[in-house]
């Protein structure tokens, strides 16, 4: 019998050192694999900050969304979209040629409004990318030309513009919808843009620079007569239910969609 314990004793104290390291081992894990993500993210977000220091905006991107998709329920998810969205807006305005622009040589006879008008694309958006202090152009250069299409999506339950390029999101705007929910829904067409646009209002003409002049410093209008996207003098009404019908944006954000996106460009809304 006393072989027997003697057999037996240090097989159950082995099994209950072995249970009791896992269990440590169970309770240690959470802050263990805490520390490792929290690591893994502060060095991307080193190597993001890094290349955004040597201008490399593509790696900088490119980081910012790796982190996005490793780290989904991160709390600092919506800083890291916010920053891509801002290296998407700034790759737009540089010379740094992208999947989604081209080289393009210009030619004899070239200007800016034919070269727009062949790549869909408008001639502001040139000149901020290659940074032309002029629409002058030289026969011979290399310009770069964005060549994927945009497109414009409105979410009136959010009171939100999303601007796409094919269909990666570029950047999401805060905006006013239609009280009443009066902002029409469906897929329209931008078919004029305006600068500085006057206000033509039942009974009175309210010209541009008025802080009547409820459309701020752009217009661009949709193929629905009297409807489109514009400016505001009422900034603080953006994000809520505020216009007779239109999409509202702060002025420096309408002028930025503007210099981005041509006539014919397709905005969807929805509820």
């Amino acid at each position: 019998m006393n072989k027997r314990l003697l057999f037996i004793v240090p097989i159950i104290v082995v099994i209950l050192g072995a249970i009791a390291v896992f269990m440590l081992q169970k309770n240690n894990a959470p802050g263990k694999i805490a520390k490792v993500i929290s690591g893994a993210r502060e060095a991307y977000l080193a190597q993001a900050q890094e290349y955004e220091t040597k201008n490399d905006l593509l790696n900088a991107k490119a980081t910012y969304q790796k982190m996005i998709s490793e780290f989904p329920s991160a709390a600092e998810i919506m800083n890291w979209q916010r920053k891509t969205e801002d290296l998407n807006i700034r790759l737009l305005f540089s010379p740094i040629s992208t999947p989604k622009s081209t080289l393009y040589t210009i030619k004899p006879g070239d200007t800016l409004t034919k070269i727009a008008r062949e790549f869909k694309t408008t001639i502001e958006l040139i000149m901020k990318s290659n940074n032309l202090p002029s629409d002058k152009i030289i026969p011979g250069k290399k310009i770069k030309v964005s060549v994927a299409p945009f497109n414009i999506y409105v979410d009136k339950s959010q009171n939100i513009l999303i601007l796409k390029n094919d269909d990666e999101i570029i950047k999401t705007y805060t905006i006013s919808t239609g009280t009443d929910n009066s902002t029409p829904v469906g897929t329209f067409k931008i078919v004029n843009k305006l600068v500085n646009p006057t206000w033509f209002k039942a009974g009175a003409v309210v010209p541009a620079g008025s802080a009547q002049n409820v459309l701020g410093t752009r217009w661009l209008g949709f193929d629905l007569a009297g409807y489109g996207i514009h400016g505001t003098t009422e900034p603080q009404s953006l994000g809520k239910q505020a216009t007779q019908g239109c999409v509202r944006m702060a002025n420096a954000e309408v002028e930025e969609l503007y210099a981005i996106v041509p006539v014919g460009t397709t905005v969807s809304i929805v509820d």
